[in-house]
């Protein structure tokens, strides 16, 4: 039987546009009727869509993701969803915009699955890392910030543990400035104003 390549795309909110993933999937090249997409959150993996197609891939079909964080945000979610389908349901990966996490190269044993799994388990080490030193850099942003005799007004609204992240990800346009409202789920005078008192 023929294995059969599908490919995942998601999208965090109903607004963002998915033509990009669209066109790498497509460039891949996958079949329209097999691209499968959820316009939601990533933060689990109660997806409809992701549901539907782990369900019908079968062992050696293949997967296309444009990009690891398609599967989620959570960083040991990931992990286990790779796991679960590389192990369990046998189906090859492919990131493509890292290269090294292909599992379809078995030409050297199990080289390609190995180097796949190594790279998630420092991209992992990495991420865990960098949300360590978010809140590190916060509490110093913070604490010069009340130096120079910043009020932070509300004390029952606390920065949030992502804000440096996000404020990354709209400075370089990877999503508007809606996106980044709701992801940290504060309004937009919290958010300049955050950006200001922390420097951003």
């Amino acid at each position: 039987m023929k294995n059969t390549v599908y490919g995942y795309i998601r999208v965090s909110t109903r607004e963002q546009n998915e033509a990009r993933q669209k066109i790498a999937l497509r460039n891949f090249p996958v079949q329209e009727e097999n691209i499968y997409m959820d316009k939601q959150s990533g933060k689990d993996f109660n997806r409809s869509a992701y549901r539907k197609l782990v369900r019908k891939m079968k062992k050696k079909d293949v997967l296309i993701i444009q990009s690891i964080d398609r599967l989620g945000r959570n960083y040991e979610e990931i992990l286990e969803q790779w796991r679960i389908l590389t192990r369990e349901k046998q189906i090859d990966i492919v990131v493509l915009d890292m290269p090294l996490l292909d599992t379809r190269d078995k030409s050297r044993d199990l080289t390609g699955t190995f180097v796949a799994d190594l790279v998630l388990q420092i991209l992992s080490y990495v991420a865990q890392n960098e949300r360590e030193n978010i809140r590190k850099r916060q509490a110093e942003g913070i604490a010069a910030a009340k130096e120079r005799g910043v009020h932070f007004g509300n004390p029952g609204r606390p920065v949030p543990e992502s804000f440096e992240t996000v404020v990354g990800k709209w400075r370089r346009k990877e999503i508007k400035i809606s996106e980044a409202l709701e992801e940290l789920k504060i309004g937009r005078t919290y958010f300049f104003k955050y950006v200001k008192e922390l420097g951003l």
